[in-house]
């Protein structure tokens, strides 16, 4: 029953408070105008910055796969902060990758790479070129298409057979005006390697030419001086904190305790500091408005402080009546709040209808698919920053007219 009373005397209070601004909406509106302006510019901040980091997310997840995560060796180390390489350190090679390949728990599907600049031979004509020498395990990479003839075999894999295939660019360099396939079967010389083309891939944009042969084929002292690269591609993008923690402890395992030889690296890290990036900026612009929106306060506390004036005989006959100091009090806090919710709710639909405008000027002078963000912590902040200003910028009036003598009140008639 307490309860009840409770709710119904503060529906008074609320349904009191909006009487009295419809009785003066205009001059309300008018000295509330600086929270509409504050509140607007902050949901249309906010929503543009919301926007702006879900593009970043959407970007990076099209360059870089969240569910994939680096291992990449580390040769140097730091001696008074100068990089010297390591005498010593952990690598891997083709059998360490199949074992720690086969040791995860989680679905997952795993790359290795080796890749330098060097330079091969072509038998026929021993013209030399420069070209990208990869090793690759398998399976290979989605990215690399075949165009003519096959890639290596698992079994030509482990058992070092000398085949490579080649990119498009390549093929052209070696067999010049004659047709790409006929690149098929050559054979051309890497490290006093005689290698079979086996295959031509797609060049895919590429500048330079390319071959790529089984990792197998390159010696431990190639690998050493140019660690591999492991990628771990997860199924689930929830499956990626467990598998960082698995290859860790494989590390720890494995590499004679040379955990500190690798980098594990994941793309959820790029996406942390662009969130951060963009919660530092969200915070510095939202400092910067809230300046507007506590003019804003100072407008309310404006129209509460006329109200009181104006009032001033209302307040002293019902002080007369019977009405407690908290009584008064919580008439102009309720007035204060109404009045500030009323402003942000105004502020807020403007900033709505100010995003829908600024987004085609965006697009077009950009000519990026950009589209403004509106999100439920947009929508409570508003609705906390109404509630602050109404107890914050209302205290001061309401307190003045709860002090107010019912006897001088009255006698100001």
């Amino acid at each position: 029953m307490t309860a009840f009373l409770l709710m119904k005397k503060i529906l008074v209070s609320f349904a009191t408070a909006f009487q009295n601004i419809r009785t003066r909406f205009f001059h309300t509106v008018l000295s509330i105008l600086g929270i509409v302006i504050g509140v607007a510019a902050l949901v249309a901040i906010l929503s543009l910055i919301d926007g702006m980091e879900q593009y970043a997310q959407e970007q990076i997840t099209k360059t870089t796969s969240l569910k994939a995560i680096l291992v990449q060796s580390n040769p140097y180390k730091s001696v008074n902060e100068v990089q010297v390489r390591k005498a010593d350190y952990g690598y891997f090679n083709y059998n360490s990758f199949s074992k720690m390949r086969s040791s995860l728990s989680k679905p997952t599907t795993a790359y290795l790479y080796w890749r330098q600049n060097g330079e091969i031979t072509a038998t026929v004509t021993t013209r030399k070129m420069g070209t990208i020498i990869t090793g690759l395990g398998l399976p290979l990479h989605p990215d690399i298409t075949l165009v003519q003839g096959r890639a290596f075999t698992e079994t030509e894999l482990k058992n070092q057979q000398p085949v490579a295939f080649i990119n498009q660019k390549l093929a052209r360099q070696l067999v010049g005006k004659q047709p790409k396939k006929t690149a098929l079967g050559q054979q051309v010389m890497y490290n006093s390697k005689a290698l079979t083309v086996i295959g031509i891939s797609a060049d895919k944009d590429a500048k330079v030419g390319q071959l790529l042969m089984p990792i197998t084929l390159l010696s431990d002292s190639s690998l050493k001086a140019t660690p591999p690269m492991c990628v771990v591609e997860a199924d689930k993008v929830e499956d990626v904190p467990a598998l960082k923690t698995e290859l860790e402890t494989w590390l720890k395992t494995n590499m004679k305790n040379q955990l500190a030889d690798f980098a594990i690296i994941t793309n959820e890290q790029r996406v942390d500091q662009a969130a951060k990036g963009f919660l530092l900026f969200r915070l510095i612009m939202g400092l910067i408005v809230g300046i507007s929106v506590l003019v804003g306060g100072i407008g309310v506390m404006n129209v509460l402080l006329i109200s009181v004036n104006e009032r001033t005989v209302e307040i002293g006959v019902r002080k007369a009546l019977g009405a407690k100091k908290r009584d008064i009090l919580w008439q102009f806090l309720s007035e204060s709040i109404t009045i500030s919710t009323f402003g942000s709710l105004l502020g807020l639909v403007l900033g709505l209808l100010s995003t829908m405008a600024f987004i085609p000027i965006i697009t077009a002078l950009t000519d990026v698919p950009f589209q403004a963000a509106y999100t439920w912590n947009t929508f409570i902040l508003i609705m906390v920053i109404a509630m602050l200003i109404g107890v914050i910028f209302g205290t001061y009036p309401a307190m003045r007219a709860a002090r107010l003598d019912p006897v001088e009140a009255i006698r100001r008639e």
